[in-house]
């Protein structure tokens, strides 16, 4: 077999690397080309693949991804972005990709060709989500708009149309909000912290400045303080008498002195004109130091700043591993199985309908007549009939279903006791490995409390003398059954835990949802699902005796009105013998427990179909 011809695009592909390694200012940067998603680790930048027959789309789009990759790493900083960056959330998402568009501006300024291959980039990018057929603000993605605003803003260049729509839709809050900070947008991009105060200011002004955590300045300022403080101490040499050590001072530091004199005057006057009564409240407080407000207490839930809680000290999130022994979770784990036996060949017959229905979709999603890739085994007959011919080769396209997580949050309160629990348990587990097959990662998350009636936080509001309306007043525990990263063949005894005697009391389902979301935004993955399994309102007799009858209910329906309208992730529910669909907006209510099966795989199956109708049948029934 003679040797395969050469591939016409290496030349381009060794020349676009190598400009790409002068335009990072990096000559240690390894460029390759991949299928794989383009970014950046450490040392090594993945580019889109190119073929053989190198189309104009291609080749833009690698030239594109380059720049947009080496001015990213010539102008980012990522200590000075760690500072500054908040810690999880849209703030996060905003932060993230403010700082992109930052960096891309730079480059349109100080290299003025970069801005046309971005351009094809975002034009790429923005065709691939489809937001040319956006016509909702709430269906466009807040920080994108974000970014094309801010690079409109900085170079003056129009985006092309798909983008421009997402920007438009978006355009008029952002600048209603933070039209006045923006106008200041161009002193900020060459200095990386500045602008980093600047995007910090924008999301507060847009909504999220409680997610922003702690101001990194001020943090900087207190350790400048301690650090000085220290300082002065290792300083002062040793004295054998205070009027000499004073002496030494003064001399050393006229100027110093004078002002610690001044100082000095202004907080004695002060003392003077106190009463003693006012001075004894006072005697803890340093000397020349006013009193301090205590900060205000961040608020317990991102979706209700008024929803309280009374005692968080003794919440839990704990691993169901922590909660038993291995031995026991095996033994459970057996009794579930055997509990299941019965429901095994219908639930497996569900999971292979969506693994199919999954595959069905990866194996649509090949391109053929390639350089690189997986051997292309079905055209291995013309190399045979022709050995002159080159071998081909065949990449898997990225698929919709592929960059996902899916969280399934299930309900395990006393209610779910016997057979609803199980059902729930082992269609978690069966979905967990049928997705993990599909390389979806699935995180199973459980909820209830630790007592019934209340526990350790009821008997601390008992002997506190009962405050009124005390708020929530229970021991919540959040269990996590399998982390997303988790391999399911680790995790599998785990869910066993559900079938432990005592384990399962109230549900809280507000606080619940809010964890598994927060648990989400905080992953990197571009597509979240979050499947919400229970069986009806929140229930927690110690709370709802000193609180209002709809006090959990509301706070649930709070955080199901704050996950929608972020759309940082899908939400939907399925109730097991109660109506949830006055709840949730995506719902489907079962009123026997083995049709649970059938409904989470269809409901999952119906949100990886490419016919947007078929997915409209199943996502927009309200009743099983």
């Amino acid at each position: 077999m003679s040797k395969p011809t050469d591939n016409p695009a290496d030349p381009f592909k060794k020349a676009l690397a190598e400009a790409t390694k002068v335009m990072a200012h990096d000559p240690d940067l390894a460029v390759t080309y991949t299928v794989d998603p383009s970014g950046l680790s450490g040392d090594q930048m993945r580019l889109p693949q190119i073929s053989r027959r190198m189309t104009r789309d291609e080749v833009m789009l690698a030239r594109g991804t380059a720049d947009s990759l080496a001015l990213h790493r010539r102008y980012h900083n990522d200590s000075t972005f760690a500072k500054y960056a908040p810690p999880t959330g849209m703030a996060r998402q905003l932060f993230e990709s403010m700082e992109i568009a930052r960096c891309e501006a730079m480059g349109a300024r100080d290299m003025p060709g970069t801005a046309v291959n971005i351009d094809a980039k975002i034009e790429n990018e923005a065709l691939g989500r489809s937001f040319d057929k956006i016509t909702a603000a709430s269906d466009a993605p807040l920080e994108m708009a974000a970014n094309y605003l801010l690079r409109h803003l900085a170079t003056g260049r129009e985006l092309p149309p798909a983008a421009a729509n997402v920007m438009n839709l978006w355009r008029g809050f952002i600048e209603q909000n933070a039209g006045d900070t923006l106008e200041n947008l161009q002193d900020m991009l060459s200095d990386q912290s500045k602008f980093a105060k600047f995007a910090r200011q924008i999301i507060d002004e847009l909504g999220y400045g409680d997610q922003l955590g702690d101001d990194p300045d001020d943090m900087d300022e207190d350790q400048q303080d301690e650090a000085e403080q220290q300082d002065d101490e290792e300083s002062d040499p040793d004295s054998t008498g205070q009027d000499d050590s004073e002496q030494d001072e003064s001399d050393a530091t006229p100027e110093s002195s004078q002002e610690e004199q001044q100082d000095s005057s202004e907080a004695q006057v002060s003392m003077d004109d106190m009463s003693d009564e006012e001075m004894s409240e006072d005697v803890d407080m340093p000397d020349g130091e006013a009193p301090l407000e205590p900060p205000a207490p961040q608020p317990i839930s991102d979706a209700d700043p008024d929803y309280l809680v009374f005692n968080t000290e003794f919440d839990e999130e704990i691993r169901a591993e922590d909660l038993a022994e291995t031995a026991e979770l095996e033994r459970l784990r057996a009794y579930l199985d055997q509990q299941l036996e019965p429901l095994k060949g219908a639930v497996s017959r569900l999971a292979n309908k969506l693994q199919r229905r999954l595959q069905a979709q990866q194996n649509r999603s090949w391109e053929f007549d390639l350089e690189e890739g997986t051997l292309d085994a079905g055209r291995l007959a013309r190399v045979v009939a022709n050995p002159t011919t080159p071998l081909s080769f065949k990449v898997e396209k990225d698929t919709e279903f592929r960059d996902t997580v899916v969280t399934l949050l299930l309900d395990n309160s006393g209610s779910m006791r016997g057979r609803p629990i199980s059902i729930a348990a082992i269609c978690a587990d069966v979905l967990a490995r049928t997705l993990e097959r599909c390389n979806v990662k699935v995180e199973i998350l459980g909820f209830t409390t630790r007592a019934w009636k209340g526990g350790q936080s009821r008997e601390q509001w008992l002997n506190d003398g009962r405050p009124q309306q005390p708020g929530r007043l229970n021991d919540l525990r959040h269990i996590i059954y399998k982390s997303a990263d988790a391999p399911w063949r680790r995790t599998r005894p785990n869910l066993g835990l559900m079938m432990k005697e005592g384990l399962l009391k109230e549900n809280i389902d507000g606080e619940a949802l809010e964890w598994a979301h927060k648990r989400m935004v905080a992953r990197h993955e571009a597509r979240k699902i979050l499947m919400v399994i229970s069986d009806g309102a929140p229930v927690d007799d110690s709370t709802l005796s000193v609180n209002p009858a709809n006090y959990l209910e509301k706070h649930l329906r709070d955080v199901i009105e704050m996950v929608e309208k972020r759309r940082q992730v899908e939400l939907l529910a399925i109730g097991i013998g109660h109506d949830v669909t006055r709840y949730y907006e995506r719902a489907v209510t079962i009123t026997d427990v083995e049709q649970l099966a059938g409904a989470m795989t269809e409901q999952l199956a119906s949100l990886f179909d490419t016919d947007p109708r078929a997915r409209a049948r199943v996502m927009g029934m309200r009743n099983g």
